[in-house]
């Protein structure tokens, strides 16, 4: 007997996902499968709610929501033989769309049912998994103006990105010392990735890979906003790497060091995350995560 949970944000997306434990259990043969159904009500709650499935014994557990939603989900299956099944209902899915999972739900649903997994690399700032991306610097930025708009579309989505263009480095005030060896003044970005897809078919890592053991990583300096409208470009058609004054390359750890400024102000799988300590280090665990595909 094979027990399956499923964790719903009801809010995920438009909110209009339709996924209820009476068309779950359509899929299910009850000779088979044990089905649960539980609602998340606040943030944080997803991981709560999958600790508390964990306890009951389940063998899946399924994240129905974006990259907010399974990343709490997915955290506490870390290093266990649990499977993590995604149901994508959220905005940008950047993680379901790397591994090609249906926005279908029914062809989500079949596949949980499969069950056909793979084991997945799983980043860490500072302790604090990701498994999809984490950056400081402009796209942390615009998570903020995002997370301020209280709605996950992709027109909110452009409207933060062009805010954030907008008061692009008022009052901004920050070095990093990069591995010990970089040092950079106020960098436009850094972006490290465990997944070639950003969301909303985005990507700035496009040759990414969520099992080679490394972080693709994409530095920008401090620029001014004509390079910025170039940098947007190349992103759109995933070639930042084209310009001169980016670099990307991949690793299995980085260290950043603030010499100056208040905080560190990070995004990680899409939620905004304030980074008080004064040194971050960025690593890798291999084959961390069993991910149904």
């Amino acid at each position: 007997m094979t027990s399956i949970h499923f964790i719903i944000n009801p809010i995920a997306g438009k909110g209009n996902h339709k996924l209820t434990k009476v068309l779950l259990e359509d899929y299910f043969e009850p000779s088979c499968f044990t089905i649960s159904v539980k609602e998340t009500g606040y943030k944080k709650h997803a991981a709560q709610l999958a600790k508390t499935a964990i306890n009951e014994g389940a063998n899946i557990i399924v994240a129905c929501g974006g990259d907010g939603t399974i990343n709490e989900v997915a955290t506490a299956l870390v290093g266990t033989d649990i499977k993590l099944g995604i149901i994508p209902i959220g905005s940008g899915n950047g993680l379901a769309s790397n591994l090609n999972i249906s926005k279908n739900n029914r062809e989500a649903i079949l596949a949980i049912k499969a069950a056909k997994s793979i084991k997945i690399d799983v980043g860490s700032v500072n302790g604090t998994y990701f498994f999809s991306n984490t950056g400081f610097g402009f796209d942390a930025d615009v998570i903020k103006n995002y997370e301020a708009s209280e709605r996950r579309t992709l027109s909110c989505y452009i409207k933060a990105s062009l805010t954030s263009f907008k008061n692009y480095n008022k009052n901004k005030k920050l070095v990093i010392k990069i591995n010990g060896v970089n040092e950079v003044i106020n960098p436009f970005l850094i972006f490290i990735s465990n997944s070639n897809q950003l969301g909303y078919s985005f990507s700035l890592t496009p040759k990414a890979s969520l099992q080679d053991g490394l972080l693709d990583v994409v530095l920008v300096p401090k620029i001014g906003k004509l390079k910025m409208l170039l940098f947007g470009i190349c992103m759109l058609i995933k070639k930042p790497e084209i310009l001169p004054w980016v670099q990307c390359f991949k690793s299995n750890s980085l260290s950043l060091l603030r010499k100056e400024g208040a905080f560190f102000q990070s995004q990680i799988d899409g939620e905004l995350v304030t980074i008080k300590e004064s040194s971050v280090s960025v690593t890798i665990k291999s084959k961390a995560l069993s991910i149904i595909i």
